[in-house]
């Protein structure tokens, strides 16, 4: 089996993400009937909680809308029409590529893979894989979103895209010097399928199919990171927060790390990033870029992508790079 013909499949998680919104929901009316809202802290939680979801599951399902239509009605030959330009032209063109094909962060994998296997350099391969869950015009319209209230969503929005951009061309050029099949793992029996031969009702129940999975994935990431933040954000004393976010590079470090542990989805990350109002906006570029590269899921979905290595790879250029450029960031928007 050539590796071409290899995708990465996504476990279904309906049933998890149910029961967790479920539970979640069950929590708060419990605290409802018991009063606990009348708590400052609770109320708080609640509030935080309930603004997060809210302003996120609409972006998560546009995501999951486009991602479908990708999967289903684009032709795979369209992806590899970018392997006849010459690699200082790929590598750019595979990064802008987001605009044109915009998928989220785990979306971007599978792609990738198929580029890669097509012919494309695996280093424009790779840039389009860390670009498009961060310069698809969903992640920046929620990102304007996000941070309208705040009156920097220009600067948010230009600093998102432009780290972004450099970070994916950084690390594409600094990991794609591999060969395909030294980069890639191989995965023998895990056939992908393509769609664009199938009748039109067989395309839309793969269409309808792709997208439930798809939304029920990356919801459940939303929930579960609104939760946490809003806990975050209620339970650690304010005087630790604020004692890291006083320090630019502390601060930065702290909201990577914080990125990769939530695991958000790109699509809605910027309702979280927004709400640590204790620190300042060149640590919340940081948690913007780093995460939609390198995250506790995405370790996953590389590791069974990639060959060993690839990881702590992708982290050796992507940290100095993403904290580099956040506190330029907060140099210049002073």
């Amino acid at each position: 089996m050539s590796i071409d013909t290899i995708a990465v499949r996504r476990p279904d998680t309906r049933g998890l993400t149910v029961a967790l919104a479920a539970t979640l929901m069950a929590l708060l009316l419990i605290a409802r009937i018991a009063g606990l809202e009348d708590v400052a802290a609770a109320g708080t939680f609640v509030l935080i909680f309930t603004s997060l979801v809210v302003e996120a599951l609409p972006f998560v399902l546009m995501g999951a809308l486009v991602s479908a239509l990708i999967e289903v009605y684009v032709p795979p030959s369209w992806f590899g029409r970018v392997a006849g330009l010459p690699l200082p032209f790929q590598l750019p063109a595979a990064a802008l590529g987001g605009f044109a094909f915009p998928v989220c962060e785990c979306g971007s994998v599978p792609v990738a893979r198929r580029l890669i296997a097509k012919g494309v350099h695996p280093a424009a391969g790779l840039a389009f894989m860390l670009a498009s869950p961060i310069l698809n015009p969903i992640v920046l319209a929620s990102t304007w979103v996000a941070y309208s209230g705040r009156g920097v969503a220009t600067e948010m929005v230009l600093g998102r895209a432009g780290l972004g951009l450099i970070l994916a061309l950084t690390a594409g050029w600094a990991i794609g010097t591999d060969k395909a099949r030294e980069l890639l793992r191989p995965r023998p029996g895990e056939d992908s399928h393509d769609h664009t031969s199938e009748s039109n009702s067989n395309k839309f129940s793969a269409f309808t199919t792709h997208l439930a999975s798809d939304f029920f994935f990356m919801g459940r990431f939303v929930v579960l990171g609104g939760a946490i933040a809003a806990l975050l954000q209620t339970a650690i004393p304010q005087s630790i927060v604020g004692g890291l976010a006083q320090t630019p590079v502390v601060g930065a470090l702290a909201l990577m790390g914080l990125a990769f542990v939530l695991s958000l989805c790109s699509e809605a990350d910027a309702f979280v990033a927004v709400s640590f109002v204790q620190f300042p906006l060149g640590s919340q570029l940081a948690f913007l870029v780093f995460g939609p590269v390198v995250d506790a899921k995405l370790a996953l979905l590389y590791g069974a992508t990639f060959r060993r290595r690839f990881v702590l790879r992708l982290v050796a250029v992507a940290l100095p790079v993403t904290l580099a450029g956040s506190l330029w960031f907060e140099v210049i928007i002073r």
